[in-house]
């Protein structure tokens, strides 16, 4: 009852906050017609992030790029609107977590759960310090990664990465369901989980995309359950890109705002509705559908 309660309140003031902010806007009524559109972009692309692991960015950047955006802004813009679509997730997924854990009535239930999800506090401990280290690396220190801090890059490198996410998002339905998943981390699996995810937060600095996709391919690899591994991405995610989005805030200023007030909201929304998807849907069919959707806008990053 308290969660629901603080979780109402939450959004209430979430929602006051939203009308003082756009009413005190310089012309409210024609910033609307122009950037309301933008609110269908936010729930798709965080609906996509939250119920696959995958960034946000998926979506954001191939459109920013065809709205001729510069890349700095581009990736800014796209990290701003993730910290509302992946913090939304995040905190449905924990919630889920949570709630799933105290359903004492079903002993059954909780204790399957409670196995699969016993490594969550590890995987973040591992993940989640690595992972901001590498972006802020990135993002102060751009000479030490060359062609990838250009600009120009972005879309050739969103073309790339995509293309190799979609190919592992294949993989990853391939060998799904093939034997009971597992729980606990391996000594390995310490070595690697960060090795990969600060990996993950350098290219997150330049694609805005990149240490959740990283994070759930492995774990699904692994063996780990998909739920669990998406859960794990998606907090990972909404941690990065809150660190990632301050820089942009204060040093390099080129979030564009007037998008990020519509799209924020939707990505919000869209962050919240995406762990129905996941739990209504088939997991394979899923991502089946987004690993072809991905492979088609990296080929179209890399042709346009």
């Amino acid at each position: 009852m308290f969660s629901q309660f603080s979780a109402q309140h939450i959004r209430g003031l979430m929602l006051v906050t939203w009308c003082v902010v756009f009413a005190t806007r310089h012309d409210p009524v024609t910033l609307f017609i122009h950037y309301a559109g933008f609110t269908l972009l936010g729930v798709l692309g965080a609906v996509f992030a939250n119920a696959t692991g995958a960034g946000g960015g998926v979506v954001f950047v191939p459109f920013f790029n065809q709205m001729g955006f510069t890349p700095s802004a581009t990736v800014a813009t796209s990290l701003a609107i993730q910290c509302f679509g992946m913090t939304a997730g995040a905190i449905t997924w924990w919630r889920f977590h949570q709630k799933q854990s105290t359903l004492v009535e079903q002993k059954r239930a909780q204790k399957m759960h409670n196995e699969q999800w016993q490594s969550i506090y590890s995987v973040l401990i591992l993940v989640i310090p690595t992972s901001v280290v590498g972006l802020l690396i990135a993002q102060f220190n751009p000479s030490w990664f060359g062609p990838l801090a250009n600009g120009d890059m972005l879309h050739i490198g969103f073309g790339v990465f995509s293309i190799l996410l979609a190919i592992s998002m294949f993989f990853m339905v391939a060998l799904t369901g093939r034997k009971p998943p597992i729980s606990q981390l391996r000594p390995l699996d310490s070595i690697l989980l960060p090795i990969i995810c600060i990996c993950g937060g350098i290219i997150t600095a330049y694609l805005s995309i990149g240490v959740g996709e990283l994070l759930a391919v492995y774990l699904i690899m692994r063996g780990f359950n998909v739920t669990f591994s998406i859960a794990c991405a998606v907090i990972l995610s909404a941690i990065t890109v809150w660190s990632g989005v301050i820089y942009h805030a204060l040093v390099s200023q080129t979030i564009y705002w007037p998008v990020v007030l519509f799209a924020g909201p939707g990505a919000a929304l869209g962050g919240i509705l995406a762990k129905r998807l996941v739990l209504r849907f088939s997991a394979k069919h899923l991502k089946l559908f987004f690993a072809s959707w991905i492979l088609l806008l990296g080929l179209t990053g890399l042709v346009l």
